[in-house]
């Protein structure tokens, strides 16, 4: 890594002049990029008579995977079968079957899962995140991939520069000294990378893939907010509780997805390849699973705003959201209201305490189009709520790093695992159903009580929702 490319740390930002903020305001106002007009997928496409399927071995053949989906999705769910074929028209990603996936709900869970993979690495550890604070949480970490370094197995690390800005710089380069590859992703500052510097465009990816073999993605961040569990499926009392997230581990096929994703980002950003092991060792099947990985980053095909569309579009029941940041296009919002409206199930879980004001308004300037058409709204109370999922019909369902809202659409370098059939449905349920017991819903009534002012503010942060 070049000396140049660690200019995201404190040390630095104390050096910046204000006319980098002056020139970053600049870039932001001189263009508006623009989410795709999906019109085209209201109409028949040319969809596959049966979805794509592939697994350790290469793809199925098409009655290998008929059979795979029907075992899957049920001989009944024929709406089920079209509509991945249809995600698959949309977003050109295949399923991948053979997979074993793990919910992981908090921060202490996932921790310690994704620390025990850690902790067991033979080859090499591959690291992307948006937060990784110097905290207790984030040195212990930051020590046992020191401590993983030193025993051989290679370690490599991107993170996001406007994330880690209160991280200070000595934290990396404690790691950096230890032999970690560490990759900074969009430095604050543009001296790096004058021509392709776009500070508006962030890696919110979270992915750890160990030895090639293990991975983890959703929503968790390597920070102490992670240290503590929230109250969810707890009964218990607490002055002080982590944040509401959801994570998920795989192992399988899928894996090589993920570990790909990483791979090319880092190639994409021109800062020395890395060393050379067995990223991709052969993957047997290693549960029933039938997943799709997802990316988005500016300027790609916007996948998973693809496939968010498709699967609300198409649903036939339930569609029920966790949002951490629910900021929606016109069109992801038109979308929920027209389900409701046609009498489907949507409930949608969003923060009661948040991290971002102006998010938090910008989102509240959607309530009263949302409640006219029948969607149910709830906000998570006492813990915050970071969570990014989604369970459509009891079949499909997905976590991962993408809020809704076009900043993760857009801008964003995100990630989701699309994870198809009954059973792990019926856990993303169960773990809904949980959050809404700690919550409370917002009614049409109550909501028109509001004070003007709360309405002025609504209004303003949606003139700014597009940067939210």
């Amino acid at each position: 890594m070049s000396p140049d490319s660690s200019l995201c740390g404190q040390e630095e930002r104390q050096l910046q002049p204000p006319w980098y903020w002056i020139l970053a305001f600049c870039l932001l106002c001189s263009a508006c990029a623009r989410l795709p007009d999906l019109k085209y997928l209201k109409e028949p496409l040319n969809t596959p008579t049966t979805p794509r399927v592939v697994d350790g071995r290469g793809p199925l053949s098409e009655p290998e995977a008929a059979s795979l989906l029907t075992r899957r999705l049920g001989r009944a769910k024929v709406d089920a079968k079209y509509l991945a074929g249809l995600e698959e028209a949309a977003t050109g990603r295949p399923l991948i079957a053979g997979n074993q996936v793990t919910l992981l709900f908090d921060g202490p869970v996932t921790i310690a899962a994704m620390m025990a993979a850690v902790s067991a690495a033979r080859d090499s550890i591959n690291l992307e995140t948006y937060l990784f604070d110097q905290d207790p949480l984030g040195m212990r970490f930051a020590d046992l991939l020191i401590a993983k370094q030193k025993e051989g197995v290679q370690v490599s690390i991107i993170y996001d520069c406007v994330g880690t800005l209160g991280t200070p710089q000595a934290f990396f380069d404690r790691m950096q000294e230890a032999g970690i590859r560490l990759l900074p992703f969009q430095p604050v500052s543009p001296h790096h990378k004058l021509l392709g510097w776009r500070i508006n465009n962030r890696d919110h990816r979270k992915v750890l893939v160990v030895d090639g073999r293990v991975a983890f993605t959703g929503g968790v961040n390597i920070t102490a907010s992670y240290a503590r569990s929230s109250l969810f499926r707890s009964a218990r009392k607490a002055k002080a509780v982590g944040w509401r997230d959801t994570h998920v581990q795989i192992e399988g096929p899928a894996v090589a997805a993920l570990q790909w994703m990483f791979l090319d980002n880092w190639a994409s950003q021109n800062e020395g390849s890395l060393p050379e092991r067995d990223f991709f060792p052969t993957l047997a099947p290693a549960g029933d699973k039938v997943v799709r990985v997802l990316r988005s980053q500016p300027g790609s095909n916007h996948e998973i705003f693809k496939a968010y569309f498709v699967a609300i579009q198409g649903a036939r029941t339930s569609i029920h959201i966790a949002s951490a940041y629910f900021v929606p296009d016109v069109q992801i919002s038109k979308a929920l209201q027209a389900a409701a409206r046609r009498g489907i199930d949507v409930k949608v879980l969003l923060p009661g305490v948040s991290d971002s004001w102006l998010t938090t308004y910008g989102s509240h300037s959607f309530y009263q189009d949302m409640l006219d058409a029948g969607v149910r709204i709830y906000e998570l109370k006492t813990s915050v709520l970071h969570a990014k999922t989604a369970v459509i019909d009891g079949s499909w369902s997905t976590v991962g790093s993408t809020n809704l809202d076009t900043r993760s659409f857009l801008h964003n370098k995100e990630v989701n695992v699309v994870i198809l059939g009954d059973a792990f449905g019926r856990e993303m349920e169960d773990a809904f159903q949980d959050d809404l017991k700690d919550s409370r819903e917002i009614t049409p009534g109550t909501w028109q009580q509001r004070p003007y002012l709360q309405r002025l503010k609504e209004w303003c942060a949606r003139l700014a929702s597009y940067w939210l």
